[in-house]
């Protein structure tokens, strides 16, 4: 299976000049956790939540005048839409990421893949894992609800 498989086509970006909390408002409304920065042929870098918790609000900054070049992370890591999906979720592994871009030859961002992608890949496409979570799910329906002093313990 490819990158190109997986990855959503729809990207959006964040311009790097733009206030924190303008991405973060945008971050909440697309309910993603990171946002690229620049655009499709120029991507400066990643804007992720942690980013802005850890780099703005843990230092007390402002996120209305701390501007995203300020913050992100660079340079960013990316894969290509014809590679092995092993290949990429090895390089996020390794590098211990949870998303990353997709950029074709000339380096255009043409898609974004996320752990929450390739998590459902990889449920949709295991049978022995959905077989386990239906068994799991079918022994506890049996058991009846947990009691009080049974919960957690097994």
């Amino acid at each position: 299976m490819r990158v190109a498989d997986v990855m959503s086509r729809h990207v959006e970006f964040i311009e790097a000049d733009a206030p924190v909390q303008e991405a973060a408002v945008l971050m909440g409304e697309l309910d993603v956790g990171a946002l690229p920065v620049g655009g499709p042929e120029r991507l400066e870098g990643v804007l992720t939540d942690r980013d802005i918790l850890y780099r703005v609000v843990a230092r007390g900054g402002d996120c209305a005048s701390v501007r995203v070049r300020d913050v992100l992370t660079a340079p960013v890591l990316s894969c290509r839409p014809e590679d092995d999906l092993r290949d990429a979720m090895d390089l996020m592994a390794a590098h211990h990421i949870r998303r990353m871009p997709a950029r074709d030859a000339s380096g255009r961002v043409v898609g974004w893949i996320t752990l929450a992608d390739l998590s459902r890949r990889l449920l949709l496409d295991s049978g022995a894992l959905q077989a386990a979570l239906r068994d799991a799910t079918e022994d506890r329906a049996a058991a009846g609800p947990a009691t009080a002093g049974s919960a957690g313990r097994g």
